[in-house]
């Protein structure tokens, strides 16, 4: 009977930054990996009777008794071993695979001895009474060659060596793994030989898989005495709205909202027992966060005592009136809000040739510098250039104007303003070309009406 028993080894031969598979090892001059002969390297690597023959990555144990007669040139190769069914019967010669394949006569002298065999059942089966071909079970047999720390397990035509659960093969022997390095357990993880237990912080129980965890609700105990919300892990009290958290993290104590901070309210701040209300100044409404104070639009809700025939204007905290317009002789009112001066009337001579009326609020104390007003040039020509300035109105120094480009300028507020005030400025666009001697002016009479209060 045919017996072959090919072991293999599963590790990883180093070497020079390089990794070969087992049977392998790398050979620094060639800078490749070459073929280890196991029937040198291994002490006893067939047992009994066996015969040990290296072949390219591994080896075979064959019968002493199998062993042919010397190789006969004239012996034709086959292209590749034979296998065949083993109720079809076995050929009598078992030869290796000749290099470049085809079934020529001579060549290369095997690398191990041919072998000439009548048995019907191939390597890692055996030949029952019925002429059925039976797998071996070299685990059963204890033919096989796995190390003590090892675990045989049976295959079709030969077997495994493997590890029990919790352990792992490295360098032949089986050896622990320490599930905690690699994060078996969610939280904290006590390792021990095969297996590991899991555990949770404080503030969490062990779910029923043994590895995760799950948050305990501390507030199902009512700690609080007010109201809990649950955290991951822990719990924190929050208290009604008037109250604070006293030092222990658990009971509430009444608080004084208006002596605890200025900017609670924007206008007033008015304590009530548990809690507070803000008051605003008269113009102003309580906005819906209960703490701004929003400006009560006297012209949009009708509020106010304008008559029809003069315009409301309304500002931050109040209104105005304002009366229709009246352009001074010899100006002419072309539009609701602009008087012009004709070039052909010699009365307009050294005068801006329009005047254009504009209005706008500003908040008490604004903060400085900032951008209020913005003067373009509408109407361009070919060769003129233009200047912006305030013509008047700028006692206090509070503006100025910067010009942006070549057509526009801002009105910059450079020092803040207290209310309530009126200030009115004309500011003046100087139109000059030289080309034809030219040098006209417009005028935006500007009139800002400065709020009693920041907001």
């Amino acid at each position: 009977m045919l017996a072959a028993l090919v072991f293999i080894l599963l590790c990883v031969q180093p070497g020079h930054g390089q990794t070969c598979t087992e049977g392998f090892a790398y050979d620094r001059r060639a800078r490749q990996c070459i073929d280890v002969d196991e029937c040198r390297t291994l002490p006893d690597a067939c047992r009994g009777d066996m015969g040990c023959v290296n072949q390219n990555g591994g080896y075979l144990c064959l019968p002493r008794s199998l062993y042919n007669q010397p190789y006969r040139p004239d012996t034709p190769a086959l292209p590749n071993p034979v296998y065949q069914d083993p109720s079809a019967g076995f050929p009598d010669t078992f030869l290796p695979a000749v290099p470049g394949g085809g079934g020529g006569r001579g060549g290369v002298e095997p690398s191990y001895p041919r072998v000439r065999s009548t048995a019907q059942c191939i390597l890692g089966y055996t030949l029952a009474e019925d002429g059925t071909c039976n797998d071996i079970d070299e685990c059963e047999t204890n033919s096989h060659h796995c190390n003590p720390t090892q675990v045989c397990i049976n295959t079709s035509g030969g077997y495994t060596c493997s590890c029990t659960e919790g352990y792992w093969l490295i360098g032949g022997q089986c050896q622990d793994i320490d599930e905690c390095r690699y994060g078996y357990c969610q939280q904290l993880c006590a390792n021990a030989p095969g297996s590991y237990s899991c555990s949770c912080n404080p503030g969490f129980i062990l779910n029923p898989d043994s590895r995760t965890c799950q948050d305990v609700d501390e507030c199902e105990d009512e700690p609080c005495s007010h109201g809990c919300f649950n955290t991951y892990g822990s719990f924190m009290c929050n208290c009604d709205e008037g109250f604070e958290l006293a030092a222990d993290g658990t009971t509430c104590i009444d608080l004084d909202e208006c002596s605890f901070s200025e900017f609670l309210c924007q206008h007033r701040c008015v304590n009530t027992p548990g809690s507070f209300s803000c008051i605003c100044p008269p113009g102003y409404y309580v906005f819906e966060d209960g703490r701004s104070c929003e400006d009560f639009n006297e012209c949009d809700t009708g509020n106010n005592t304008c008559t029809t025939a003069q315009v409301c204007f309304n500002f931050q905290g109040g209104y105005t009136c304002l009366d229709p317009l009246q352009c001074r002789p010899p100006y002419v009112e072309v539009s609701d809000n602009q008087c012009m001066c004709s070039a052909e009337n010699p009365a307009c001579r050294d005068k801006a040739f329009t005047i254009l009326y504009r209005h706008m609020d500003l908040s008490s104390g604004r903060s400085v510098p900032a951008d209020i007003f913005q003067m373009q040039a509408t109407t361009r020509y070919p060769g003129a250039f233009y200047i912006f300035q305030i013509k008047s109105g700028n006692d206090g120094r509070e503006f100025y104007m910067r010009q942006t480009s070549n057509v526009s300028a801002t009105l910059v507020l450079s020092r803040p303003i207290k209310g309530p005030k009126q200030v009115v400025l004309d500011l003046e666009m100087v139109t000059v070309n030289n080309v034809i001697n030219f040098r006209g002016s417009s005028i935006i009479r500007l009139t800002i009406f400065v709020s009693e209060h920041p907001f």
